[in-house]
């Protein structure tokens, strides 16, 4: 039986025009983004601002002979890459691609897709130069930087204000059919091989609509954008939520600026992924065990939950002051997040929520929200979606399978992996996991990952790395399955030793070869000693850099990550 929950109140919208002005109506000079100048200063760009300059650039870009074109987007998290994103969306097809991709990839994105233009900072433009013969050799180049080596996109919202200004009404009038495709993603996803996810304008509004219904997004709500924008994850939901909701958006100036960049916009909310706050909790923890007496910190895994009812209240300032003082909900996906984690945070009066989603569904399938939670759980379905366990085994393991009206058109010119993952109206995910009787969704791996021994036994590599990685002396590792010269695999793990908390443990020696061995040789024994013989690490890997990872921070399950070396047993 699903839990009551209690649902905000929202307002329809047919597709991302009609959001943009019906937002901006409701929330007229309300800051919508809080940006910085070229001398470091904090500026406002209220929400008719953000309109106007959508609209001129709209308009200029169907002046330009590119309505109902393709449009490539890419560049780092800016004001700029939001009014590209909603000008493209309105008048063409927005084709947004990572700022990490490789020039081989970059180039096969542009290819594949038919890009007839391209929006990006200044870096990329350039790099595309290097292989101009090997694309559209008409690419229209718009340079979000405003170099004058390529066409420059605040001259040409300028450009477009005038025409519209002339009684232009070209961007004002367009019509979108929501159905359509109006988003093509490529996924480069954990397992290689990318393919075009096709999104419409229903599908990303619904996805809006459902969140919005269950996690409290106002004009109170002020977001510091991290996580890459080309990603459907923080493109719905810390971008395209947060302005329907009546926010303000902030980006931070890069990874190593993220602690002043939080002092200084003073976040409510943050999209993050599970190692960003995992390194954030350790922060508190160090600081917790320096701070208070032993007796409280005797108990390293309940510091937090122990700490006496009469200190809390001076703890939780302290906590929120280091996160700007105004932070109440971090919303976690990309990778599970341990319970502990989330339970501490709650205990302090931050929310923390996990959900789970795929580019496919634009993104969010399931979500824990502002009235009900699980530490352990993804969440419950998020409203107008639902899904069920495709094929379950004994244990209620089986594949998760999800409809809605979120759930992409399917893969670009590729009819036959769409028929794969698209029957009968359901998305098979391709993810393996559980429902409890309370409709809560709990992963347990990729059903592409999973090995299977000789006796049938079913392996989830990410249980096995959950509880690995739970070492503090263990940064990373990666289960794999290999023969063992009988027909029949055995657990193998690859592992990035924490080489800085090993040399905390060890009395700040620097660590040998031997003894890295032997902590990780300790580490793994412990792990093995929690698990059934089937599922025991068998032999082990110490990896002398991290592994390779997505843009989402996901350890990537092909190329080098998974080729096989000398074993260390």
């Amino acid at each position: 039986m699903q839990r009551k929950i209690n649902y905000f109140d929202t307002y329809e919208i047919n597709d991302l025009k009609d959001m943009l002005y019906k937002t901006t109506l409701r929330n007229q000079n309300k800051v919508a983004f809080r940006l910085k100048d070229n001398e470091g200063k904090i500026v406002n760009k209220t929400y008719i601002d953000f309109r106007k300059d959508v609209e001129a650039l709209g308009t200029k870009l169907i002046d330009m002979g590119l309505e109902d074109k393709k449009i490539a987007l890419i560049g780092k998290n800016s004001y700029e890459w939001a009014i590209s994103y909603l000008a493209c969306v309105v008048v063409g097809i927005v084709v947004p691609i990572d700022k990490e991709s490789s020039d081989e990839n970059i180039k096969e994105f542009l290819n594949a897709s038919k890009a007839e233009a391209i929006i990006a900072d200044t870096k990329y433009l350039e790099r595309i130069e290097k292989y101009e013969t090997e694309i559209s050799e008409n690419l229209v180049k718009i340079d979000m930087q405003n170099t004058l080596k390529y066409n420059n996109l605040r001259y040409l919202i300028d450009q477009g204000k005038m025409l519209v200004s002339n009684g232009n009404r070209d961007f004002i009038d367009k019509k979108i059919n929501p159905n359509e495709m109006k988003i093509l993603l490529f996924t480069s996803g954990t397992t290689g091989n990318s393919k075009g996810v096709m999104l419409s304008h229903k599908n990303i509004c619904s996805n809006i609509i459902s969140v919005a219904k269950i996690v409290k997004v106002d004009n109170s709500t002020s977001v510091l954008s991290i996580l890459p924008l080309h990603h459907t994850y923080e493109c719905t939901l810390g971008f395209l939520l947060v302005i329907y909701g009546g926010g303000n958006i902030a980006y931070i100036e890069g990874l190593k600026y993220i602690t002043k960049n939080i002092q200084e916009y003073k976040p409510t909310f943050i999209l993050c992924v599970p190692l960003l706050l995992e390194n954030v909790y350790k922060k508190i923890l160090k600081t917790l065990k320096t701070s208070l007496p032993k007796k409280y910190i005797k108990d390293e895994n309940n510091i937090i939950q122990n700490i006496p009812f009469y200190l809390k209240p001076i703890i939780k300032r302290k906590i929120k002051k280091s996160l700007g003082g105004r932070i109440k909900t971090f919303i976690v996906g990309a990778a599970a997040i341990k319970p502990e984690i989330v339970e501490s945070f709650f205990s302090l009066g931050i929310k923390v929520l996990q959900g789970y989603g795929l580019t496919e569904c634009s993104p969010l399938v399931a979500g824990n929200n502002d009235t009900c939670y699980k530490a352990e759980s993804c969440g419950m379905p998020i409203p107008d979606v639902e899904y069920k366990i495709d094929n379950p085994n004994e244990e209620g393991i089986g594949e998760i399978i999800a409809k809605g009206p979120n759930i992409m058109l399917g893969y670009y010119e590729n009819p036959e992996e769409t028929n794969k993952v698209l029957k009968d109206g359901w998305f098979h995910t391709g993810d393996l996991g559980y429902i409890d009787d309370e409709e809560f969704l709990y992963i347990s791996g990729r059903s592409k990952n999973m090995i299977l021994t000789k006796n049938g036994e079913n392996i989830y590599p990410e249980e096995i790395e959950n509880i690995l990685n739970d070492n503090d002396l263990i940064q990373e590792s990666l289960i794999i399955g290999t023969s063992n010269g009988k027909d029949d695999v055995q657990v193998k793990a690859k592992v990035f030793p924490n080489i800085e908390a090993i040399k905390e443990y060890l009395g700040n020696k620097v660590p040998t070869k031997e003894d890295i061995t032997k902590i990780v040789n300790d580490a793994i024994k412990k792990v093995n000693e929690k698990l059934p013989n089937f599922k025991h690490i068998k032999s082990f890997k110490i990896m002398d850099e991290d592994f390779e990872r997505t843009t989402t921070n996901k350890v990537k399950r092909f190329g080098k990550n998974m080729e096989d070396e000398d074993k260390n047993d």
